[in-house]
């Protein structure tokens, strides 16, 4: 069975359902969420996708992100592909939402609504290697030097996520 996006507007109100990879082909507005997950020393778990993945394998990115299914919130989606990508569920706690575009790979096209999570655990994933090559820990400081001196390695909404990111965490210092 074809997984399914939910087409959105700006507001974030729906307006249907499509078949998740002619969404992308098209590049329409539809929901989707981000979580980046933090340990007790503030770093952020990466995952590095497998590279089979439809888009954007081998590349660096945050610990989670997905699209919620019909009838499903963006939160329980995001703790629902936690579990199915990285092995662990924790708390996260919904800090932005935003709307961006980035051409990918393969003709394809983000242009999402994303609601960005942020979540706590101090444990090890258990990585599913259908979705996840590799993960590890990286302080924020040193995550904004590599994405500055090597934005290849990294997926092209990571990087736009991760700027709204540093903006709400300025905002907060």
């Amino acid at each position: 069975m074809a997984e399914e996006v939910i087409l959105v507007d700006a507001q974030d109100q729906e307006l249907g359902l499509m078949e998740k990879m002619e969404a992308h082909r098209k590049g329409l507005l539809h929901r989707a969420f981000s979580v980046f997950v933090l340990n007790a020393k503030g770093e952020l778990m990466l995952q590095q996708r497998a590279a089979e993945k439809y888009h954007s394998g081998t590349l660096w990115t945050n610990t989670c992100c997905s699209h919620p299914r019909k009838g499903e919130s963006a939160e329980e989606a995001a703790h629902r592909r936690l579990m199915e990508e990285m092995g662990f569920d924790c708390p996260i706690e919904k800090v932005l939402e935003f709307t961006y575009r980035a051409d990918l790979d393969k003709g394809m096209i983000e242009h999402e609504y994303d609601h960005l999570f942020i979540g706590h655990f101090d444990g090890e994933p258990q990585i599913n290697p259908a979705e996840v090559m590799s993960w590890k820990w990286v302080s924020i400081e040193e995550l904004s030097h590599y994405i500055e001196s090597h934005p290849e390695n990294y997926t092209a909404w990571f990087k736009i996520i991760w700027k709204q990111f540093e903006a709400h965490v300025n905002q907060l210092s």
